[in-house]
């Protein structure tokens, strides 16, 4: 049986942590796992760390490009976090860019990453805040990461 990889949320962010090498049937699932995760949480942010992970193969790679195209689509950005020279090496000797996933080379990174892309969009989607905070003029809670 394959093992589910875990989607913690923190704040408004979810968090995937891989700690394994991925087979089909893993990326699959949390793929589907992630989807449901975000419309379930109204996530505006995921970050996928994939510190652990060694060995990348073009399905995984393509994998990620589509789980950020789907989190793109249900409103929430994607980054990539923790990669490895040998993996990045690897994806590009596979000829996988990974259009559309950002990356960052930590966790906390990914995060300011995922905040400033945050505090952008609000500024697009209300140029008339008076505040300049977003949200109406409710201000973000730095605590929760927002």
């Amino acid at each position: 049986m394959t093992e589910r990889v875990p989607v913690l949320r923190i704040g408004q962010v979810l968090l995937v942590s891989i700690q394994t090498d991925l087979d089909d049937q893993s990326v699959m699932l949390l793929q589907d796992d992630l989807a449901a995760k975000v419309v379930e949480t109204g996530a505006h942010g995921v970050v996928i760390d994939i510190t652990a992970v060694d060995i990348v193969d073009s399905f995984v790679g393509r994998m990620l490009s589509t789980i950020a195209s789907i989190s793109r689509l249900l409103d929430a950005q994607t980054v990539v976090v923790g990669m490895r020279p040998a993996v990045a090496i690897t994806l590009v000797e596979l000829g996988l860019s990974l259009g559309g996933v950002r990356t960052a080379l930590s966790l906390d990174k990914g995060l300011r990453v995922l905040e400033q892309a945050r505090v952008t969009a609000l500024g697009e989607c209300e140029p008339d805040d008076p505040a300049g905070s977003g949200a109406g003029g409710v201000v973000p809670d730095a605590a929760a990461g927002l």
